[in-house]
Parts: structure tokens; sequence; C-alpha cells
């Protein structure tokens, strides 16, 4: 009998550094000049500079995403001790539609990692309604469950995330 494939977001600690087990249930399609995002692909800073283009799938027009973007690796993979570092906050995105859409209350601020390879996850949300999460005061130690608990968003429906270096970092992720 042939085993299942892993789970990409459970080899890459994403479920369980940031993230609870959930079932995905919405499509969410992300890209930084063209190139799509996809589990454990590797991008450079220059790369990520300016924010990427986000698609989310679901039922309809009339039901609102969050989106969350953080690296729970800063500042380093060996000390991470401002995990979760959140990058971008977008809430009240309709679906079927993608961020622009949405309400930006945190803007982007694109990933420099000085030390390590850092794990940078996008994680989206069910809203209850429009208007009804608010960002929070500072972006270092966002903890994305609690977030998620304050703002009654309920399990993830969808994430992903890429790995990111200096520019002249070599190597790949340890796992």
């Amino acid at each position: 009998m042939p085993r299942a494939p892993r789970d990409p977001l459970l080899v890459g600690r994403i479920i369980g550094d940031v993230l609870d087990p959930f079932n995905r249930n919405v499509t969410l399609r992300i890209s930084y000049n063209n190139r799509d995002v996809n589990n454990g692909v590797e991008f450079r800073p220059s790369q990520v500079a300016n924010q990427p283009r986000v698609e989310i799938g679901g039922d309809d027009l009339r039901t609102f995403y969050t989106l969350v973007m953080v690296d729970p690796d800063a500042p380093s993979p060996s000390n991470p001790h401002l995990r979760e570092y959140l990058h971008w906050l977008v809430c009240d995105i309709p679906g079927t539609t993608g961020a622009s859409f949405g309400q930006e209350i945190v803007c982007y601020e694109s990933p420099r990692p000085s030390v390590g390879i850092h794990r940078i996850v996008f994680v989206l949300f069910r809203q209850l309604g429009r208007q009804t999460v608010y960002p929070p005061g500072w972006r270092q130690n966002f903890v994305t469950r609690e977030f998620a608990e304050l703002y009654n968003l309920g399990l993830p429906v969808a994430a992903v995330y890429y790995n990111c270096q200096r520019e002249g970092g070599s190597g790949g992720r340890r796992l």
C-alpha cells in the first residue's frame, strides 16, 4: 500500500511552530513577479522586495478573509526570540478576489534575513464578518494562533510558505 506524501507544512514545521493541524478548503495563490510561492521554495530578499500578488478562492464575494504573513525564525532560526515577526496583515478580502481588494492593516515589510534560512509563512483565515479584525500594536512576537483566537477566526483555511536567506547565503534548510 503506497504511503501518502508527507504534508510539506508538517515537514517544514509550519504546523507545530506557527499553526495547528487544519484542513485546506480554499485555494491560495501567491506570486512574486509571476513566480509562484510553493511550500519550501527559495526566494532571495531582492525577489520579495515588493508585496506579492495574492489570489484567493472561496465561495463568493460575501465571504471575507484575513491574510497573515509571518517569519517564525526572526531574528535567526537558532535564536527565534522575536518569533513570530509580522510582515503583512490584510483583512476584509472578498472571496474569489485577491489581497488588493482587502484592507491592508499592517503594511507589507519585505523579509531581509541576515542570519540563516527563514521560513516566511502566509496564512489565510475566513472571517466571521467584515471589519472584525484590527491591527496588533507591534510586529515582533506576534502569535498567529492567539491572533486567530482573539478575532474568532478559527483554524486556517489555507497556508503556504517559502524559505528566504540573505542574498549571499548558501545551503538548504535542514529538516
